[in-house]
């Protein structure tokens, strides 16, 4: 049982996986959130791209140490956390709303009963 004084997940940033609380402003999608930040370079990007070549988008593999990609596998798996924790929520909204099983399982490329196995213990 958790208490009231349990610290809430916060919301990350899809792209840094930044917590909220560091960043200055965190805008809320389907699912994805975006900081001030990666907001800022998206815009560089898309402005660097017209006057040539475009940079890349991840930094690129070969770039990094392997202490550098073992730093980033965690910020890679709290993406996975948070896209999964998102995904329940829609669910869960789309049960209250009487949406059925095999609707949701159809919209998610699977099964009924995969959809009520995955989900239904969030009801």
């Amino acid at each position: 049982m958790t208490s009231p004084d349990t610290q809430v997940e916060l919301a990350r940033c899809s792209f840094c996986t930044k917590p909220e609380t560091e960043v200055d402003k965190l805008v809320a999608g389907a699912g994805v959130y975006i900081c001030d930040e990666c907001v800022a370079l998206a815009s560089s990007i898309i402005e660097s791209s017209s006057a040539g070549p475009a940079m890349p988008r991840v930094p690129m593999w070969s770039s990094l140490t392997d202490a550098e990609m073992l730093s980033h596998i965690p910020r890679v798996a709290a993406h996975i956390d948070q896209a999964e924790a998102d995904l329940r929520s829609w669910v869960q909204e789309l049960r209250r709303r009487g949406v059925t099983w095999a609707k949701i399982g159809e919209s998610l490329g699977i099964t009924r009963q995969s959809a009520w196995e995955r989900f239904s213990g969030e009801e």
